[in-house]
């Protein structure tokens, strides 16, 4: 049974880790749901399943964040002073996110992350692009919003993108450099939201075995590599599969999958 549960998560890893290369969206719009589903098949505490789907999907996003970074740091399109001046909001931002999490029940986060993959995958259905209409904020500015992309990134276990990109855009930032410069604060993010959901997870009663906090460990070694080995397949696929189709289905997918995961939970 270990071994089929094993092959699930490495399944769950190579098809997300496709579609983060292919559309440049974090894993976690597939692998919360799944892991939800997953967790709550093999038993482990009803009260924690969504709990520790965040915290292993957070945790899986750190290292598919390093290999993007640096692709896009190769190309020339991270902004660093931007990343700089952001990365203390979003760490602050994530860790208390995290730390939200961790106090709310499992139906209230469920809610919360298929109420936001609905806005994700409908921005994703219209192509939703805000048009540039001023410049870069100062430092306060810059804080207090990551402070709220990494609040709101917690909570729903993305590195991001689906937020910064578009706070970037609207701020005169070139599209390409918005995506380079997003990918690199996906890391802070998925740093500051793993230590955060492995604060909040420990102590707490009845955690299966294998977890530390709420990153359930077998998942994660299940998943972390065949992500990050289809990423770049994904990626190099971009060029030639008709892209704006596919995130249409995508988004579909991700409505789906969050609709199965609340049926999991409340059904």
């Amino acid at each position: 049974m270990i071994s089929a549960w094993l092959l699930g998560y490495v399944g769950l890893g190579l098809f997300a880790g496709f579609f983060a290369g292919l559309l440049g969206v974090g894993g976690g719009g597939i692998m919360v749901p799944v892991l939800t589903m997953l967790f709550t098949a093999q038993g482990l505490p009803h009260e924690h399943v969504v709990h520790l789907a965040l915290g292993t999907s957070m945790a899986t996003i750190v290292f598919a964040s390093v290999s993007s970074l640096r692709a896009h740091h190769r190309h020339g399109a991270v902004l660093w002073p931007v990343v700089k001046a952001i990365a203390p909001g979003i760490v602050l931002g994530t860790l208390l996110g995290a730390q939200l999490a961790a106090l709310l029940p499992t139906k209230s986060l469920a809610i919360f992350f298929s109420v936001f993959m609905a806005y994700v995958s409908l921005q994703m259905i219209a192509n939703v692009k805000p048009k540039p209409s001023r410049t870069l904020p100062g430092a306060g500015g810059m804080f207090a919003a990551g402070a709220g992309i990494g609040g709101i990134s917690a909570l729903v276990a993305i590195g991001g993108g689906s937020l910064s990109v578009p706070f970037l855009t609207w701020c005169n930032v070139k599209v390409h450099q918005a995506i380079g410069t997003s990918a690199a604060i996906g890391f802070p993010i998925a740093l500051a939201g793993t230590v955060g959901y492995l604060i909040g997870g420990h102590g707490n009663a009845g955690m299966p075995a294998g977890s530390i906090g709420f990153i359930h460990l077998p998942a994660l070694l299940g998943t972390v590599l065949p992500s990050v080995l289809m990423a770049p397949v994904g990626a190099r696929l971009a060029h030639r599969l008709p892209v704006a189709v596919l995130k249409k289905i995508f988004a579909g997918v991700l409505i789906f999958l969050s609709a199965k995961m609340l049926h999991s939970l409340f059904g």
